[in-house]
């Protein structure tokens, strides 16, 4: 479940930043879109890894992604690059899936 909301997740962030400025391309649009995807990638990857243990520490990766994530998305918001409703929808999507994730690593660590 929280690797297919991370997943929608990403393909929403790819789609408000095909508006950001061009100059971006390489900072802030790259920046923001590797965040985004690093989230369903680390969960992916974790869910090889053979251990619980293993797995955990891929979804601390996951939870760190999103935490930058979430970060990124408040400074376009105020570079006026994503506009008030985009940001909290997008804002509370990622809120949720933080706290997905810290159950989830809760429940590899029990």
């Amino acid at each position: 479940m929280v690797w297919q909301r991370a997943h929608k997740l990403t393909l929403a962030i790819y789609k408000v930043t095909r508006s950001f400025p061009k100059n971006e391309l390489y900072g802030l649009t790259s920046q923001i879109r590797r965040a985004a995807s690093s989230i369903p990638t680390n969960i992916a990857e974790g869910s090889v890894q053979g251990s619980d243990a293993q797995y955990a520490r891929f979804i601390h990766i996951s939870l760190g992604s999103a935490a930058e994530l979430d970060y990124l998305l408040l400074l376009s918001h105020e570079l006026e690059y994503v506009d008030e409703v985009s940001y909290e929808q997008l804002h509370s999507e990622v809120d949720q899936i933080k706290k997905m994730l810290a159950a989830f690593v809760r429940r590899l660590k029990a």
